[in-house]
């Protein structure tokens, strides 16, 4: 066992924040600590990491045992490159490697009654460099780069000039090379894009060390992870195996609870009514009999009630308008800025009551796609089309216009006077606001709160047609969740950018990968697009080399052209295989007919009758075989 936390409990003020948590974490155990966004799950890394003090409890460490934090923001500071930054992580290494160095110099010139303690030193210390993998250290952070989507031209920028999500890779980075006995991971998939999360996926499984880790991203937990420690309500329970193993031992211990209350509520009614009914006859053999089974009824020890699962707070979602059946038509859509070719010569179309997640990595211009549609960005070249009576409803992450002086209520009536007080309050409620949570103010909300509002008065509008920008971002799982349901549930058209791949799992019928400045189209969820990704971007969209940007226009026209082509020869292809189908059709009904003429009286005593329906049955059978294999090609 590497780490055990026991009975620890932390308020703040009147609240009871955890209460009781103990848990514990064995060698190279790979654990996930979830639970909705306040539960406690950062102060209980914080309180490991001895940042908070615990109210009480305590926190044991295997002996010797090396831990590692990321936490959520990081503030690196100094004037050192990116590659430099990681380097610092093995200055041992460094240091051993100049020390070798030194004592080769040393041993060409050194006499001889020197040169054997030279050499066992030396060999002793090359030994040792050897074993900590010293002579692969440069490349081990070039893996490490790369891996976290840090391009070879991204290691000489320096720290003081990364953005905050830049910064918290650079924090990952060096804390994966330190490699500690012990990692703690606080939403370390937050600022990676899909590559990286997937290349951090297998690092982790592969990782000798232990690591505890909180994310809302289930994909990313189901491949890591083994057990699930959820903090709930102020307590923790564990649970051995995935998060999808889990969610289901979760459901199942949900059910159980709540029937058992039932029953429990059942008997006390009962008992309460032969109470009543006792006291009723108002005898004293009777109250004797009715004050005896009080007293049993008071030591029954009470269930307390589950609390309603926030998933099944469910509403449907209707647009108000039907739109027609093309919704959107992009042709030949491009966007170059300074420097950086993002995509050239994009067609696609998205149709009534598609759910499209368009998808790729950061910097390929997802969001400049949105922000084109929406009218928030001209286009270099190229036009897009809505169809009859599509009203948009935008969701931005970045871009929320919410008032802060309004309470939550107020937010959604003043937007959409004509909704009873139920109908805001069912609302505000699928996302997670109930009771009075609903008259706070928007000023007081967390980052994910504001995001919910924004999503639950986006919901509410008469848009048939909603483009959603990482509607993920901040959710906790429980939020995530709800969403998933009301896309599902709505019967309007939805296009959004996510590198959630659990929440695309759930509710594309479609993908988009923005890739080598094209697209390339998935009729199917994540788990196809990742069977199908390296077959279909060699196909559709090789990668292109670097070049000047009407270079990379022009060689993209090209691929427009070819893909014209392609599509023109699947017409075709498409037209010849209804009309085998249409001639298999019309030969197989013709057998048929035989078959009956044959069994005829008046037929089947006549020999060339007979003779000629052979034949032409036996020349339908070839032709059928024929037309059966050239069936499966086209099919």
């Amino acid at each position: 066992m590497i780490l055990s936390c026991q009975n620890i409990s932390k308020s703040f003020g009147a609240r009871l924040l955890l209460n009781g948590i103990s848990f514990h974490i064995e060698e190279r155990e790979k654990a996930a600590l979830i639970g909705n966004n306040g539960a406690g799950k950062t102060t209980l890394l914080r309180i490991i990491m001895q940042e908070t003090a615990a109210d009480s409890g305590q926190v044991v460490l295997a002996r010797d045992a090396r831990i590692g934090y990321l936490a959520q923001y990081q503030d690196i500071q100094g004037d050192r490159t990116i590659y430099e930054e990681l380097l610092s992580t093995k200055q041992y290494l460094l240091d051993m490697e100049s020390r070798l160095r030194e004592l080769e110099v040393a041993m060409n010139s050194a006499a001889e009654n020197e040169l054997a303690s030279l050499m066992e030193t030396y060999n002793r210390l090359n030994t040792r460099f050897e074993l900590e993998n010293g002579y692969a250290v440069r490349s081990e952070i070039q893996g490490v780069l790369r891996g976290l989507g840090f391009s070879d031209e991204d290691r000489d920028k320096h720290i003081g000039k990364l953005s905050g999500g830049q910064k918290t890779r650079v924090a990952l980075g060096k804390l994966l090379l330190a490699a500690p006995d012990l990692l703690l991971l606080d939403e370390p998939t937050n600022h990676l894009d899909m590559e990286s999360v997937a290349w951090l996926e297998n690092y982790l499984m592969n990782y000798n060390g232990a690591v505890l880790i909180v994310s809302h991203d289930r994909y990313f937990l189901d491949k890591v992870v083994t057990k699930v420690i959820e903090i709930e309500n102020g307590n923790a329970l564990a649970y051995n195996g995935n998060y999808s193993a889990f969610a289901l031992k979760k459901a199942a211990l949900r059910d159980a609870q709540y029937k058992a209350w039932l029953n429990q509520q059942r008997e006390i009614r009962h008992q309460e009514a032969v109470i009543t009914k006792l006291r009723s006859f108002n005898r004293e053999k009777s109250i004797r009999r009715a004050e005896s089974r009080e007293k049993m009824l008071n030591k029954i020890d009470r269930i307390e009630k589950p609390r309603e699962l926030q998933n099944q707070m469910r509403i449907q979602l209707e647009p108000r308008m039907v739109s027609g059946n093309d919704v959107l038509t992009v042709e030949d859509l491009s966007k170059v800025f300074p420097g950086q070719p993002l995509f050239s010569d994009i067609s696609f179309e998205i149709k009534r009551g598609e759910r499209v997640a368009l998808i790729g990595n950061n910097g390929t211009g997802k969001t400049t796609i949105l922000k084109i549609l929406n009218g928030l960005l001209e286009a270099d070249s190229g036009s897009f089309t809505l169809g009859a009576k599509v009203q948009i409803g935008y969701y931005d992450q970045e871009q929320q216009i919410l008032h802060d002086d309004k309470t939550l209520f107020q937010e959604i009536s003043d937007s959409y006077p004509d909704l009873t007080e139920t109908e805001i309050r069912n609302m505000l409620a699928a996302f997670l606001f109930t009771g009075d949570e609903v008259f706070n103010l928007i000023s007081a909300l967390s980052g994910g709160e504001r995001g919910r509002v924004s999503l639950a008065r986006l919901m509410l509008s008469e848009a048939n047609f909603l483009i959603l920008d990482e509607p993920t971002n901040h959710l906790d799982i429980a939020s995530r969740e709800i969403l998933e349901e009301a896309l599902n549930s709505y019967t309007g058209t939805v296009l959004y950018v996510s590198h959630d791949r659990y929440f695309i799992n759930q509710t594309a019928t479609r993908i988009l990968d923005l890739t080598n400045r094209t697209l390339v189209n998935y009729i199917g969820d994540y788990d196809y697009y990742v069977e199908k990704r390296e077959e279909l971007t060699r196909r559709y969209a090789p990668a292109v080399e670097k070049e000047t940007a009407p270079a990379a226009v022009s060689e993209n026209k090209l691929s427009w052209q070819q893909k014209k082509e392609e599509q023109a020869a699947r017409r075709r292809q498409e037209s010849e295989l209804k009309r085998v189908e249409a001639r298999i059709e019309e030969l197989e009904t013709r057998d048929a007919e035989i078959d009956e003429t044959m069994a005829l009286p008046d037929v089947c005593s006549d020999y060339e009758k007979c003779t000629e329906l052979s034949l032409e049955k036996d020349t339908i059978r070839k032709e059928l075989e024929t037309l059966y294999a050239r069936w499966e090609e086209l099919a």
